[in-house]
């Protein structure tokens, strides 16, 4: 019923739309409302695949940058071999960021090891490999909480490396809802976080999965869908990348109900927030 539902209103169904909001009683709506003066609360740093400004993005040197900023998560897009390998880059092909071309998927975890990730960014960082989420979860360990963006990988794969490097409760876990709600029947305790998409569709997401935590874009945060996810008391991560990343946007942000942003500029945002009394240290 789920997948059926959530399949339909992803591809534009309008009579799957005008179903589900027959079929999901009316909840109310929190209207976001500026932060009352004097208030101070914790907001998430999130550093986007790493400090990539100045370091080549999914690195461990982009993610080590990210640490010493003080940001609370680091993001890491995730990527399966041809030979079941979870390795961490952004795009399905290595063209952008490596001197290689292929398809991910199609290569296997000995080409992709072999490949330089750092010297089309820089030659000062030739010779960075493209890491494994293992060895990003190592690094992340006592340091840091990893924004999993799941590209492409198996549930029980996934799980399994979180679990085998204890870091089980210091993950968000960002993907498609039917990826999500598998991983979330093999461990429920695990924070799956689904794109909001519309109203509708959180308080269906909300209702499945039992969120902890929301992702939000730039398109779909807006007062009815923040509203939804103030409602079943999750937390609201949201991306503030592009001209939205300063601190008008931040603050912005934060006054619409913002716990999280996610952004371009980790040491900038942490100084804002730091300066603001809602950022502490600490894993």
């Amino acid at each position: 019923m789920l997948t059926k539902i959530l399949k339909a209103s992803f591809v534009g169904c309008i009579s799957a739309g005008l179903a589900l909001s027959q079929a999901i009683p009316a909840m109310s709506q929190q209207s976001p409302t500026a932060t009352p003066p004097g208030t101070t609360r914790k907001i998430m740093a999130i550093s986007h695949r790493g400090e990539h400004l100045h370091h080549p993005e999914n690195t461990i040197p982009a993610f080590e940058r990210a640490i010493e900023a003080g940001a609370d998560f680091i993001e890491a897009d995730v990527q399966t071999t041809s030979d079941g390998k979870l390795v961490i880059m952004h795009d399905r092909t290595v063209n952008r960021t490596t001197e290689a071309e292929g398809l991910i998927s199609d290569m296997t975890f000995a080409q992709i090891e072999s490949l330089d990730a750092g010297v089309k960014f820089s030659p000062v960082f030739k010779g960075t490999r493209v890491p494994t989420f293992d060895e990003v979860l190592q690094l992340a360990h006592g340091k840091i909480g990893v924004y999993v963006d799941t590209k492409n990988a198996e549930p029980q794969a996934l799980v399994d490396a979180i679990y085998r490097n204890d870091m089980q409760d210091h993950v968000v876990i960002y993907g498609n809802p039917f990826f999500l709600y598998d991983v979330h029947k093999l461990r429920p305790n695990l924070k799956v976080m689904p794109e909001a998409e519309s109203a509708d569709i959180c308080r269906l997401l909300v209702k499945n999965m039992q969120l902890q935590v929301i992702a939000f874009s730039a398109g779909d945060f807006t007062p009815d869908i923040i509203g939804c996810a103030k409602n079943a008391n999750a937390a609201i991560y949201v991306d503030r990348m592009g001209t939205t990343d300063n601190p008008e946007g931040w603050q912005q942000a934060i006054d619409m109900g913002a716990d999280g942003i996610q952004t371009d500029k980790p040491a900038e945002l942490v100084e804002f927030l730091r300066e603001h009394h809602m950022w502490t240290p600490g894993w």
